[in-house]
């Protein structure tokens, strides 16, 4: 009997990646790209608007003021009302958003369009780590979000050239090429959100091209870690925002997504600086190179990981990889130097993230779940918010490029500390995965009276 729903579960998981991860994966390309590609508009945005460093800085992160505001919000609505029909909504509605991009001549229409592409896109990646953690059981959920992760690497190795190419068009038809970028991807990004709502199913219950035997395996599977984590974490939406575990990894997220944004938001025109090109079709391909390098680590971490239960080590160390990364690409003249560097930072921060989402998903189930991933990765957006206000203010305090760099290299290295220091190994949580690693604070004891409370 349990030979056969190993069997059982074991089929319908295979069938899930298919069937799911490269649609998902498809829907996460667009949303990186629309809230990235402003880093390849940002010289003729810039000349057409006459947009000046800091208000292109501010411009660039307010996104995540937006972001952050509707990300709980959110996220409930899509436990109440189900990821078919909310996801469908949130992409439809960023895409128009992000065409509308195209109208941004001046820096309060700049602001406002970036404000509500934050708005209109809350909730989507939270909802996509939630989603995931009700298809996949634990010993299978970070390859699953592995293969997700392999979005925002992807959003730069297609969507890369895909944008300098949009940037060559410029004249065409009497549009700038930073128009055109915008219209384009943002379009796709509704086309796909309408697709959404056809393609998805809600949960493995739904899911008619699973049998009814690899249904309900995995239905068991995934309810027992729900049952799992329901014993060690909170058991309501309020109890699991106030969880010190929850606040902590916030925390942590936060420093990741200041050196990931700090460091993509730019990229482009640090690569062109490195070639001694403008940002063209050519920068397009060449900045493709590090995110190849992120999906190769992406691919091949969570799954070594998901084996050996290590994924808190290897966190620790792909945090510290990217920190020196960043730090070293912004003190070396050196091009072939430099894009190493990067490739070493991109692989270092995009692998670490599927790692990190498998702390909080092991003792967060159901609604608590919902509020609580969403609340980590709004608190954690606001790294987006401040990564360019900080890596700005670090170049003119010391006038140095490098500076900037820094800081956001600390920030990596500081995710990686605070780690090792609130993160320890603990026994398996599902019988048959081996060792494994969660999330238990220090702090563990005025968790557990929050939740009495």
């Amino acid at each position: 009997m349990e030979t056969t729903r190993c069997a059982a579960e074991s089929s319908a998981t295979r069938k899930t990646m298919r069937h799911l991860l490269p649609f998902l994966l498809l829907m996460y390309v667009l949303a990186f790209l629309d809230r990235a590609n402003i880093g390849f508009a940002q010289h003729a945005l810039r000349h057409d608007t006459g947009l000046s460093d800091s208000a292109f800085a501010f411009g660039a992160g307010v996104f995540f003021i937006g972001y952050a505001l509707f990300e709980v919000p959110s996220n409930l609505a899509l436990h109440r009302f189900g990821a078919r029909g909310w996801m469908c909504r949130i992409m439809v509605t960023w895409g128009l958003v992000s065409a509308c991009m195209a109208f941004a001549h001046t820096a309060p229409v700049f602001y406002t369009l970036r404000f509500l592409l934050g708005v209109a896109e809350a909730g989507f990646f939270p909802g996509i780590v939630y989603c995931l953690s009700r298809w996949f059981p634990q010993r299978s959920r970070a390859r699953a979000l592995g293969l997700f992760y392999f979005g925002a690497p992807l959003a730069f190795i297609i969507g890369g050239p895909l944008s300098g190419m949009l940037l060559d068009l410029h004249g065409a038809f009497g549009i700038a090429g930073w128009q055109w970028m915008f219209i384009v991807e943002g379009l796709l990004a509704s086309a796909v959100g309408v697709w959404a709502f056809w393609y998805l199913d809600n949960r493995p219950s739904d899911a008619r091209w699973l049998g009814a035997d690899e249904r309900n395996a995995l239905e068991a599977a995934v309810g027992e870690d729900a049952r799992s984590a329901a014993a060690h974490g909170p058991h309501s939406v309020a109890g699991a925002l106030t969880d010190a575990r929850v606040l902590m990894l916030a925390a942590i997220y936060l420093l990741i997504q200041v050196s990931v944004y700090g460091v993509i938001f730019y990229l482009p025109q640090q690569v062109a600086q490195l070639l001694g090109t403008k940002v063209g079709a050519e920068v397009g391909f060449v900045t493709a190179l590090p995110w190849l390098c992120a999906v190769i680590a992406t691919w091949l971490v969570p799954r070594r990981a998901d084996r050996s239960g290590t994924h808190r080590g290897w966190a620790i160390g792909l945090l510290l990889v990217s920190g020196i990364g960043v730090i070293v690409s912004g003190m070396t003249p050196s091009a072939a130097v430099g894009l190493i560097a990067l490739a070493c930072a991109a692989s270092g921060f995009i692998a670490a993230q599927p790692l990190f989402w498998t702390f909080p998903t092991r003792y967060l189930t159901g609604a608590p779940a919902a509020g609580g991933i969403a609340l980590i990765n709004s608190i954690g957006s606001l790294g987006g918010f401040l990564a360019p206000t900080l890596r700005i203010g670090a170049e003119h305090a010391f006038a140095s490029a490098a500076a900037g760099l820094a800081v956001l290299g600390a920030a990596s290295l500081a995710a990686a500390l605070l780690i090792a220091a609130a993160v320890r190994r603990q026994p398996a949580l599902q019988a048959g995965n081996g060792a494994t690693q969660t999330f238990i604070a220090d702090a563990q004891a005025a968790s557990a009276s929050t939740r009495r409370s």
